[in-house]
This record gives structure tokens, C-alpha cells and sequence, in this order.
């Protein structure tokens, strides 16, 4: 089967997705781009860039303290992608925290477990997958606390050890933090099941969503999970921006993170008394723009249908999978059955930066390197890997692409 064929074959809508993303229509190194790095940043269609172009053309403003009418236009578009937001993840609008990102939202979480939940002796629990945004905050909090940073095990197709985690489980746990999916090796966890095991001892978890929210379905409500963070930059939307879930009597519970206007009530000298959730962790002005831009990525995806991306990013894998088997002496790290997103490999002894940057002069974007997850290349025994990350807008011509880079690369490499 071509490239063509099969690629309309398993859903003939990609070539329409695909002219709603500007950016993909140019050429790099003189042949048309091939991008397969969105497990780093996505792109972003012309109704998130047109959005957030109306907004500094036409109201921009600051919010929540205006009355003047580009201040009250800003503030409705800034708290209605909030409410868009919490549609999308199937929660309530108050449990919804603008943030900087994944990163910021597990910070923010952490030191409010640092300042007020974590004692000397307590533990955290993380995975052996995780993104260094999910392990370096949980080891400051747990440096400062004298409390134990624990690991859940995976096993060499990069899968959790489960019965080593509900061994883990105990009294002294204060929280568990995991990544939904894997940014390295693809591997879906099996957040339904982590959740429950949990709080069958009254224990709180978190999830990394970053690599789950343009590929998954997200509901909040359903899973029980008491904190969730993603990022906008990996959701078809603008840099800078993400949110933080939290159940309301864990937000009400938690900490200010940062002190400034908007989190506050009232302020004097002596003392102040803090705004509401989700305002009381929202201190400064906003990433105004670049929230409705979020709230405009998230309504597109809602459009397109994220039960339809998942199906369909679902043969796309299985597809490049397969493709990529016929590569001479290319292993993937990582093989896990439930996957997504991401497809970790290594080609002979070749260091993966060589063959990223041939790709790159063919055209394709790839990663190469340890993606932000050391310990884990550490427990495979390599320094990275290339790492090719797939979205909606990619196609089957874009998988024999990477495959015929790669085999070009080799033969280069010798």
C-alpha cells in the first residue's frame, strides 16, 4: 500500500487539518517539512494565531480591575477560555488555574505540600519515567522536609511495575505524581488504576497531562484525580500558558504560591486575606493573551473531535511502528502496549544526535537527546534516543519520509 493510499485510508480528513497549520507548507533544506517533534512544542492552526491576533488588535487590556470597556471585553475572554478549558478536561470553571504550564502547576503543587502537608519522614511517590519537571520539585520539597522521594519501578518494555507501587503504598505517602503518558517512550500509564489504589489509602495523585491532553480524552470528574496539569504549547495553543486542576477542597487546602494583585482580598500592613480559587494562585497580571489562545486551541480540538484524533493517532503509531521495524539494527526503547505520541529508537551504534541532524537535512524534524528524562536513559543504559512525535496533522507520507531519512542517515553514517 503507498503513502497515499494508506494514509486516506486510515482517515481522509488529515490533508484538510493539515492546511489549517500555515507552518507546515514550507520547505526546509529544499524539501517540504516533515515535522515529527510535537512531543516538544506542537503547531498551532490559524484560528489559535488569527485569536490571539484579534486580541492585541482589538481589546487588548488588563483584566479583572477595569471598568473601562477594552478592560471588561478582556476580562470576559480571558474567564470564558477558563470555562472552555474546564469543559475540556470535564471540570468546573473555579477548579481551573492558569499557569505557566506543566511545570509551573507541579511546582505550585509542591510547595504547598512543602509548606504545609510534608513532614520529616514522609514520602512522595514518582515513577522512573518521569519528566525532570515531575522529579526536581518533588526533591527540593522533600530535601527542605527531610521526607523520602520514592520511584516506582518499569520494566524493559517501559511499562510500571504495578505490584512494586501498591507495595509502596503506605501511611506515610502524602502523594503520588505521575505522567500519564511517557514524553520519552509513548507508554500510556494506567492512570485509572494508580488513581484507585491510591486512595484506597486516602492518598492524593497527581498527573503530568502534558503529553496526554491533545492525544486523550481528559475527565477530571470521572478519574477521581485530585490534581492534573497541561500545558498550551503542547495543545495546539501559544507558549507560556497551561493550568492546574485541582479538586476545590484541595485548592481551598493548598497555600498561595505567589504573592501579588488578583490573589488577594483585602491587604494591609499587618495582615492579608486571600481571594478565592482559582484567582488566590493567579498573583500578577496574566498570560491574558495567551490564555484566550489557549482557550481557541482547545475549542478546535473539541471541533476536530479528540475521540477522533485518538483513533487516529492510534493506526498512525501503528503504522510508523511497523515501518520502522524494517529499518536494519533500529531497536526501539520502550515497547510498551498502551502508547501514544511518542516513538523512542536507536539505529546500530550511532549516536542519535548524528542521525537527527541528517534528518534535519532532509527535512524532518525530530528530537534527539534525553528529553528532559535523564534517570530514565540511565535505566536503559543510553544517552538519548530520537525520538519521533506524532500529532493529527501527520500522515502516513510523513512516516515513509522519516523511514527513508533514516536508512539515508545509516548509509551516511556507515
Amino acid at each position: 500500500m503507498d503513502a497515499t493510499t494508506a494514509q486516506h485510508t486510515i482517515w481522509p480528513e488529515v490533508e484538510l487539518i493539515r492546511n489549517e497549520f500555515p507552518i507546515l507548507q514550507q520547505t526546509v533544506n529544499g524539501r517540504p517539512l516533515v515535522y515529527l517533534d510535537n512531543g516538544a512544542t506542537t503547531q498551532k492552526p490559524v484560528s489559535v494565531i488569527r485569536t490571539m491576533q484579534e486580541y492585541y488588535t482589538t481589546y487588548n487590556s488588563n483584566v479583572h480591575r477595569g471598568v473601562h470597556t477594552l478592560s471588561q471585553k478582556a476580562t470576559a475572554a480571558y474567564e470564558a477560555a477558563r470555562h472552555q478549558l474546564a469543559a475540556f478536561i470535564g471540570a468546573h470553571h473555579q477548579e481551573v488555574v492558569f499557569t505557566k504550564g506543566t511545570t509551573d502547576a507541579i511546582n505550585l503543587v509542591a510547595a504547598g505540600f512543602r509548606k504545609d502537608i510534608l513532614q520529616e519522614g514522609d514520602e512522595v511517590i514518582i515513577s522512573a519515567m518521569e519528566h525532570h519537571s515531575n522529579i526536581v520539585p518533588w526533591q527540593l520539597a522533600c530535601e527542605e522536609k527531610k521526607a523520602v522521594l520514592k520511584v516506582i519501578p518499569i520494566s524493559d518494555q517501559g511499562e510500571l511495575d504495578m505490584d512494586a507501587f501498591a507495595s509502596m503504598l503506605n501511611p506515610r505517602v502524602k502523594i503520588v505524581s505521575v505522567a500519564w503518558v511517557s514524553n520519552t517512550l509513548g507508554t500510556v500509564n494506567p492512570v485509572r488504576e494508580i488513581i484507585s489504589l491510591a486512595h484506597r489509602q486516602g492518598i492524593p495523585v497527581m498527573l503530568d497531562a502534558a503529553q496526554a491532553a491533545a492525544h486523550i480524552p481528559i475527565r477530571v470528574h470521572e478519574l477521581d484525580v485530585d490534581f492534573l496539569a497541561l500545558s498550551g504549547h503542547k495543545l495546539f495553543g501559544p507558549t507560556g500558558i497551561g493550568i492546574l486542576y485541582g479538586k476545590e477542597s484541595w485548592l481551598q487546602k493548598l497555600p498561595p504560591y505567589q504573592g501579588g494583585g488578583d490573589m488577594i482580598k483585602h491587604v494591609t500592613f499587618e495582615k492579608t486575606t486571600y481571594n478565592e480559587p482559582p484567582l488566590k494562585f493567579e498573583a500578577g497580571t496574566p498570560a491574558i493573551c495567551e490564555a484566550i489562545g489557549l482557550g481557541a486551541a482547545v475549542a478546535w480540538v473539541t471541533e476536530v473531535g479528540i475521540h477522533k484524533i485518538q483513533a487516529y493517532e492510534h493506526q498512525l503509531t501503528e503504522y510508523a511502528v511497523a515501518q520502522l521495524r524494517t529499518v536494519p539494527g533500529l531497536r526501539f526503547i520502550g515497547e510498551a502496549k498502551h502508547r501514544s505520541g511518542a516513538i523512542s529508537f536507536l539505529v546500530g551504534n550511532h549516536h542519535p544526535s548524528d542521525v537527527g541532524i541528517l534528518l534535519d537535512q532532509q527535512g524532518i524534524a525530530v528530537r534527539t537527546g534525553h528529553h528532559c528524562t535523564q534517570p530514565l536513559c540511565d535505566r536503559f543504559g543510553i544517552p538519548g534516543t530520537v525520538r519521533a512525535s506524532l500529532a493529527v496533522y501527520n500522515t502516513t507520507d510523513d512516516i515513509d519520509r522519516l523511514v527513508e531519512g533514516v536508512q539515508k542517515a545509516v548509509t551516511l553514517l556507515g
